[in-house]
C-alpha cells in the first residue's frame, strides 16, 4: 500500500504540472491566435478603404473635368452616372443650396438629400474630389468648380449591392485565414460575410476609417475551430492517458516513470514552440507596422528612402510569410494533410530564387556566398515549392547559426545516382550526438551559445519529411566550431508507381 502511494503521489504531481503547461499552452496560443486575427482584420480594413476610396476619387475626377469642360452637363452627367455602377445616386447644389442637378427628385430622395443643400455654401468638403462622409456613412459630399468658376456641391450614395460585389468580396476573398470576416453596418447588421455565420463566434472587430465611418470590419471563429477548443482537447486527452498510466504504473514502475517524463517533455518543448513562434512572428510584424506607419504618417519625402522603407517591409512579409509556411506545412505534415506534386523542374533556377529571397541579410551580415550547380542535371522530378522551402531552411539555418567566419556554399551535382544538394556554413557546428535529434519535432541544440537563437524547431524536421517524401534523405556533417554541411539527397529518376 505504501509502495502504490509512494508511486501515486509523484505522478499526480506530475499530472498536476502538465495540466498546468497546458492550460499556460491553451492562453497563449489562444492570445497569439487573436493577435493575428486582429492584424489580419486591420490590413483588410485598410485593403477595403484604399479600394473604395481609389473608385470614388476616379469618380469624382471625371465628375470635375465634366463640370469644368461644359457649361450644360446634364446629359454627361446621366452617363457617367450610368458608367458608375458604385454611386447609386447623384445630386448637384449651387451656392445658394439650389439644386441643380437633376431637374427632380427621384423615389423619395428629398427626405435624404434635401438637408444637405445647405452644406452647399460652407467649407466642410474641400475642394479639388476630396470629401467627408455624412448621413450615417450613406453619403458622400464633396465640392467642385464648374467652368464658370462656380461652386457646386456633389452629393451621393453608395449603391450597396455593389459596394459588396465590386469592393468587398475581391478586397476580402482571397484572405488566407480559417477565420470568417464580415462587414457590419453601424446597426451590426451583416453587409458582407465571406461565409455564413451560423453558430460562429464573435472574436473581435475593427473599426474602419474615413471612407466607412460607423463601420467595422468583425471576425468570427467557425464552431470547433478555435485554437483553444483544439488545446482543450489535448488537455482531456492528457489527463485520459495519465490516468491509464496509474493503472499501468502498478504493472510497471520503470516503464511508466518514463512515459511521464517523455509526456512533460512534450508538454515543455510545445509551450517554449508557441513562446517561440509568437516572439519570430511579433518581430517582423513589428518592423513592418513601424515602417508602414511611417509612411503612412508622411514623415519620410525622400524617395529613396521611401524606397528603401518599402524594401524593408517587403523582406519583413517575406520573411513572415516563410515562417507561417513552415508552421503550416508542419500542421499538415501532423494532420497527414500534405501533399506533393512531382514536375520536372530545373535545379539551378530554383537554387537561384531562394538564395535571391536572402539577398538583403546575406548582404547585410556580410557573407560570401559560393554557388556551384553542375550543367548536366537537367530537369528532375520533384515538388519545386517544396524542395525550395526546404532549401530555404536550410539556408536560414546556416545565417542564424553562422560565426565570425560568414560563408556559405550551395552545391548541386549529381552523385551515385542522385541529386546532392548541398547547404555548408563555417558557424557554430552542431555536437556528433546531436546530429540525429535535430530532424526531431521542436528540438534545439541545447548550448549556451544556440539558445540566444530563437528559432520555431520545426524548420529541420520539415527539411526531413521533404526528403523522404521525394524517395531521398537529409545527411549531417558536422562539429563544433567547424561549420555545418546539411545535403539533400533526392532520386534523379522518379520511380514508377506501384
Amino acid at each position: 500500500m505504501l509502495a502504490l502511494v509512494a508511486i501515486v503521489m509523484p505522478v499526480t504531481i506530475i499530472v498536476v504540472l502538465g495540466y498546468v503547461s497546458l492550460r499556460q499552452w491553451e492562453a497563449s496560443s489562444d492570445l497569439l491566435f487573436r493577435e493575428q486575427a486582429r492584424d489580419m482584420a486591420s490590413m483588410a480594413a485598410e485593403k477595403v478603404e484604399m479600394m473604395l476610396r481609389h473608385t470614388e476619387d476616379a469618380f469624382l475626377d471625371r465628375l470635375q473635368q465634366i463640370l469644368s469642360a461644359q457649361e450644360r452637363p446634364e446629359r454627361a452627367l446621366d452617363a457617367l452616372l450610368s458608367e458608375s455602377p458604385l454611386v447609386g445616386r447623384l445630386y448637384l447644389f449651387d451656392r445658394r443650396g439650389e439644386r441643380v442637378y437633376p431637374r427632380a427628385w427621384r423615389d423619395g430622395d428629398a427626405g435624404t438629400f434635401g438637408p444637405l443643400a445647405a452644406e452647399a455654401g460652407k467649407g466642410g468638403a474641400d475642394r479639388g474630389g476630396k470629401y467627408q462622409i455624412v448621413a450615417g456613412g450613406q453619403i458622400c459630399l464633396a465640392r467642385l468648380v464648374t467652368a464658370r468658376g462656380e461652386i457646386r456641391l456633389a452629393a451621393f450614395s453608395r449603391d450597396i449591392e455593389t459596394l459588396r460585389r465590386d469592393i468587398l468580396d475581391p478586397a476580402l476573398r482571397a484572405l488566407e485565414s480559417p477565420t470568417i470576416v464580415a462587414v457590419l453596418d453601424p446597426a451590426g447588421r451583416p453587409v458582407y460575410s465571406r461565409a455564413p455565420l451560423g453558430d460562429a463566434e464573435h472574436m473581435l472587430a475593427v473599426g474602419f476609417r474615413d471612407a466607412l465611418p460607423e463601420w467595422r470590419l468583425a471576425v468570427y471563429q467557425p464552431p470547433g475551430a478555435a485554437p483553444r477548443q483544439a488545446v482543450r482537447r489535448q488537455v482531456m486527452l492528457f489527463t485520459v492517458a495519465f490516468g491509464v498510466l496509474l493503472v499501468l504504473i502498478v504493472a510497471g514502475i520503470v516503464a511508466s516513470w518514463r512515459l511521464t517524463r517523455r509526456q512533460t517533455e512534450m508538454a515543455r518543448l510545445k509551450s517554449d514552440f508557441v513562446a517561440n513562434v509568437s516572439h519570430d512572428l511579433k518581430t517582423p510584424l513589428s518592423v513592418i507596422r513601424m515602417f508602414g506607419e511611417t509612411l503612412e504618417m508622411g514623415r519620410v519625402t525622400d524617395e529613396r528612402q521611401r524606397r528603401q522603407y518599402y524594401g524593408v517591409i517587403t523582406r519583413e512579409s517575406e520573411r513572415l510569410s516563410r515562417l507561417i509556411d513552415n508552421v503550416l506545412d508542419f500542421s499538415r505534415i501532423e494532420g497527414g494533410r500534405r501533399t506533393y506534386e512531382m514536375a520536372p523542374t530545373a535545379i539551378e533556377p530554383l537554387v537561384r530564387d531562394t538564395l535571391d529571397a536572402f539577398a538583403h541579410p546575406l548582404a547585410q551580415q556580410g557573407f560570401k556566398v559560393d554557388v556551384s550547380v553542375a550543367p548536366n542535371l537537367g530537369e528532375l522530378p520533384l515538388d519545386a515549392g517544396a524542395i525550395g522551402q526546404a532549401l530555404a531552411n536550410l539556408v536560414d539555418n546556416a545565417i542564424k547559426y553562422s560565426g565570425s567566419e560568414r560563408v556559405l556554399s550551395v552545391d548541386a551535382r549529381a552523385v551515385g545516382g542522385r541529386l546532392a544538394l548541398t547547404v555548408s556554413d563555417r558557424g557554430l557546428g552542431i555536437p556528433k550526438a546531436e546530429h540525429a535529434k535535430i530532424f526531431e519535432k521542436f528540438y534545439r541544440v541545447g548550448r549556451s551559445d544556440t539558445q540566444g537563437r530563437r528559432g520555431s524547431g520545426v524548420g529541420l524536421a520539415l527539411v526531413r519529411h521533404v526528403a523522404e517524401a521525394h524517395g531521398g534523405d537529409v545527411t549531417l556533417e558536422s562539429a563544433p566550431g567547424e561549420g555545418s554541411r546539411f545535403t539533400l539527397w533526392l532520386p534523379l529518376r522518379r520511380k514508377p508507381d506501384a
